[in-house]
């Protein structure tokens, strides 16, 4: 019984560390490109959530679509 007790401890604490690591990993930052104009050489002529799209891709290497580029712009107040 002892020994059962003692695996569903570890099995729970391995639990709850995972679910605390995936928090950690979904909250990622993406660059704020709400100060920036659009369509000018800061943005290399580009939309803000192209602009987003191309830097959030050269620090990933992972594109995000055009929409949830456009939802972070519009939430970081552009």
């Amino acid at each position: 019984m002892a020994i059962v007790r003692t695996l569903a401890v570890i099995v729970l604490g391995v639990a709850v560390f995972s679910a605390a690591l995936v928090g950690v990993a979904s909250a990622q930052q993406y660059p704020n490109v709400s100060t920036l104009t659009p369509f000018t050489a800061q943005t290399n002529y580009m939309s803000l959530p192209g602009y987003l799209r191309y830097v959030s891709y050269q620090q990933t290497g992972q594109w995000l679509t055009y929409t949830e580029a456009g939802r972070i712009v519009h939430q970081q107040g552009g």
